[in-house]
């Protein structure tokens, strides 16, 4: 394994304006890499954290388990109630996006749990809002639109069948 060159502390700035940039140019693993540089020289920095974990949620339909996780993980840093039930939102909502273009057998019901899920967080991080920040109720919105917009999205069926005797 190759040893990385570390990046100065002066050079983080623009390190995070490059990360953002390759996430607006459609390359995840790029800022992803470039947040994970910006974070070995100063862990914990809230920028590269959330940066880094849309640059992951970027990448849900390429390998979902996987960056779900890392997505949680990186997450899990992030000090600010109100961020974290603003992200955990984005990653459920992220992750049904994910499931319904892999369009698989059930994907509609877990996509439609999923997006239960988000609005559920975008409704914690909305109690929680800074004022004048309506971020989560947008969030909130462009879900309740996308399961109205699909009638095919419903909950999982409830098994009405019973047991059968011995």
């Amino acid at each position: 394994m190759r040893t990385l060159k570390p990046l100065a502390h002066a050079a983080i700035p623009r390190a995070i304006e490059r990360a953002e940039r390759y996430r607006l140019l459609n390359e995840p693993l790029e800022a992803e890499s470039i947040c994970l540089d910006v974070l070995a020289t100063e862990p914990g920095h809230r920028q590269a954290l959330i940066t880094l974990l849309l640059a992951l949620s970027d990448q849900f339909e390429d390998a979902l388990s996987d960056t779900v996780v890392r997505a949680q993980e990186v997450l899990a840093q992030l000090s600010d109630e109100y961020e974290r039930a603003y992200y955990t939102g984005l990653i459920c909502e992220r992750r049904a996006k994910a499931q319904l273009r892999r369009a698989g057998p059930g994907s509609g019901y877990t996509a439609f749990a999923s997006f239960q899920e988000a609005m559920d967080w975008y409704e914690r991080a909305e109690a929680r809002r800074p004022a004048g920040n309506d971020d989560a109720l947008l969030r909130w919105n462009t879900c309740a639109r996308i399961l109205d917009r699909r009638p095919d999205l419903v909950p999982v069926p409830e098994d009405r069948s019973e047991p059968p005797l011995e």
